[in-house]
């Protein structure tokens, strides 16, 4: 009898476990990697309260941001590369908040609002290189959605379907080798994901954020140049500089977006556990 290739053999150890673990609720994990790959330094925000819990679970978070957010202003004032530095400090100190590491961000750098024209075997290159770093457990991004098109935001699109490409090939040993030859890194199968964003009706998964709802709220109030007056006439990053009553509105308006549940705060997501094939296809009967 042949040996077994010890790349077929992980696979198949892993694609077992896909399906043999245990269905442990969210709010019980504990010693997973967990990594989030988004599109713009903010796409983070609508998980916060669950990564806030997370990592208070002693659960090790990861962050890969595909773009810089270098667009996205109405401020006639602000340059693209002033605007990539303020979103990335943005983004440093949300995290901050919840209790998440800057040496665990990464940011790949394209340009907003143009990743979907960005090289695509390039991009999918690099989140293949940080799956494979990593090594999640459990893999968090926009829900790619059930063989059907969710997002006509382009670069949410890009960011749904780069990922997904990017997940099915870290699990190949052949496909992107040169991790494997030069970086020493090992193919990798993500077992389980958290999608965010996407349809209502496709959410499976309700997470109570009540504990960790001020920490979302306190991340959220530092994406000023955004989610403020900052959007028009960026005034720096502290909120006092606003004008008046800009403050109790930033606050309040971050809150208000948290979705209630009989009066709970929480945060809902697709959960997905199997093999990254599976990730876009609706449970037959």
């Amino acid at each position: 009898m042949k040996s077994i290739n010890k790349f077929t053999l992980l696979f198949i150890i892993n694609s077992f476990l896909c399906f043999s673990q245990s269905n442990i609720p969210i709010n019980e994990w504990a010693g997973k990697t967990i990594l989030l790959i988004g599109a713009h330094p903010d796409d983070d925000h609508q998980s916060h309260g669950t990564l806030a819990m997370l990592k208070a679970n002693e659960n090790k978070i990861f962050m890969v941001i595909l773009t810089t957010g270098n667009v996205g202003t109405k401020d006639p004032n602000i340059s693209k590369t002033d605007l990539s530095k303020i979103r990335r400090q943005e983004q440093i100190d949300a995290i901050k908040e919840i209790g998440l590491l800057e040496e665990h961000y990464v940011n790949l750098g394209y340009d907003d609002g143009r990743l979907e024209f960005a090289d695509k075997e390039e991009a999918i290159g690099k989140l293949v290189y940080y799956i494979r770093k990593f090594k999640p457990d459990v893999l968090m991004s926009f829900d790619p959605g059930f063989n059907y098109q969710v997002w006509h935001k382009s670069d949410h699109r890009a960011a749904a379907y780069l990922t997904a490409d990017a997940v099915r090939a870290a699990e190949w040993p052949l496909m992107y080798e040169g991790d494997i030859i030069q970086h020493k890194l090992d193919a990798h199968l993500v077992p389980e994901f958290l999608f965010y964003g996407g349809n209502v009706s496709d959410k499976n998964t309700t997470v109570n954020i009540d504990k960790y709802v001020n920490q979302r709220v306190e991340a959220g109030t530092k994406y000023l140049s955004q989610w403020s007056s900052g959007w028009f006439n960026y005034l720096g990053s502290d909120i006092d500089n606003y004008p008046k009553g800009e403050k109790e509105n930033v606050y309040k308006k971050i809150r208000d977006r948290i979705k209630v549940v009989n009066g709970i705060y929480v945060e809902q997501f697709r959960h997905y556990k199997g093999i990254p094939d599976g990730m876009g296809r609706r449970p037959r009967d």
